[in-house]
């Protein structure tokens, strides 16, 4: 092997330099140094340099359902019913269920996942009303996206990357809300076949007039809209960065997927990389633990109970006490000190399960919150009793 030795090498026109044809194997040796200066950047999809260490995108393989694994009979209001961090707004577009979906091997395996979140229509409603709408989205804190540098000139594209599967095909819009701000843009995907899974990436333009603050309140809302009246669709799709976008503009073009009760919606594998991607260059997604996973999404909620076993059912949590007063942890820091709520095991609020000769059910308990983010003091008029515990700090 003969070696040759230079300072600099240039492309000989242009601005290109390739090095190597298709199939080529180009070695770094162990122990070289490669470096990359300045704002200089490596795109492709092995070897990627990320700013953030976690994804921006909590529980983006729908692993982690720390209420439930299925609601039925959503059709108006909106939470956060099964897969954690993926909040739900809803009227007048049809009944669904939302649930956990365990894949099979032979489904979006091929980058990974195993668990994917599905929204099953169960009621169909093809004529919506004007304001109707059908929404899944996730809301990212706002401390967690200073690398963005929204509202400078430096500010950085974004680039969005998902497994769907949907049995309405044909236009679906995505959504992002700069909340302090009160700024909006939208981009359009296709879903092409039906009752296929499809990976989609999305790009959107960087916005360098609305700053995102320095706190622990909404930054970034990602919204996957699913159906919408014409009160969202009857303008021009807003595709920059606008502040108080007109209603008609957000979503146009949007499909109904309500429209027939045999319509799914399934989606998984969501992450969010920083810079503009297309499907040839976006990066892997970034699979953590289901550990690092289920601790990430207890900033935001936590309870006492197994995870996706819903409040009212025959479980006891572990929240036991002989005396008057007790303290329990959290297992990490929570966003805020956020809403607590005592159960007893038919999720009763305010009650708890005491003994006399045998566990009896509701008991009265009142509690506090001691010591913000840590600790929660319990108080019962009972001597021994045993409680389930819920804490939600969602954005």
């Amino acid at each position: 092997m003969s070696t040759l030795n230079v300072d600099k090498v240039d492309p000989s026109t242009g601005t290109a330099l390739e090095i190597g044809t298709s199939g080529d194997t180009i070695t770094v040796p162990s122990g070289a140094t490669f470096v990359v200066a300045g704002t200089t950047e490596i795109t492709g999809t092995n070897n990627v340099q990320r700013p953030n260490v976690n994804p921006l995108i909590i529980n983006g393989d729908m692993a982690v359902a720390q209420r439930s694994t299925s609601v039925a009979s959503i059709s108006s209001g909106n939470g956060y019913y099964t897969v954690d961090r993926w909040h739900n707004y809803t009227a007048s577009a049809g009944t669904w269920t939302s649930s956990q979906e365990a894949l099979a091997a032979d489904e979006a395996y091929e980058d990974g996942f195993r668990t994917a979140l599905k929204w099953d229509c169960t009621t169909a409603n093809g004529s919506l009303s004007a304001g109707s709408y059908l929404i899944v989205e996730q809301r990212i804190e706002a401390q967690d996206l200073q690398l963005l540098k929204f509202g400078t000139s430096n500010a950085e594209k974004l680039t969005l990357s998902f497994w769907v599967k949907s049995t309405k095909t044909g236009t679906f819009i995505i959504e992002m809300r700069n909340h302090d701000s009160s700024r909006f843009c939208s981009q359009s995907y296709t879903v092409d076949s039906t009752d296929t899974w499809e990976k989609k990436v999305v790009a959107f333009p960087a916005d360098t007039t609305g700053a995102i603050d320095n706190n622990n309140s909404i930054g970034l809302q990602i919204s996957w809209w699913l159906a919408a009246g014409t009160d969202y669709t009857d303008g021009t799709l807003n595709t920059s960065w606008t502040t108080s976008v007109a209603s008609g503009n957000r979503v146009v073009g949007q499909v109904n997927s309500a429209d027939s009760d045999s319509n799914n919606f399934h989606i998984t594998g969501v992450q969010m990389e920083v810079g503009e991607y297309t499907s040839s260059t976006i990066p892997p997604f970034q699979h953590e633990s289901f550990g690092d996973n289920l601790a990430r999404c207890q900033r935001y909620f936590y309870k006492t109970t197994d995870i996706g076993t819903a409040v009212g059912t025959a479980e006891m949590g572990n929240i036991t006490n002989a005396s008057l007063e007790c303290s329990t942890a959290v297992p990490t820091t929570m966003r805020t000190e956020g809403t607590v709520t005592i159960t007893d095991k038919d999720g009763t609020s305010n009650k708890n399960n005491y003994y006399s000769g045998g566990w009896q059910a509701n008991g009265t308990v009142n509690f506090a919150i001691k010591q913000g983010e840590s600790n929660f003091d319990v108080n019962s008029a009972n001597a021994s009793w045993n409680a389930n515990l819920y804490v939600d700090c969602e954005l």
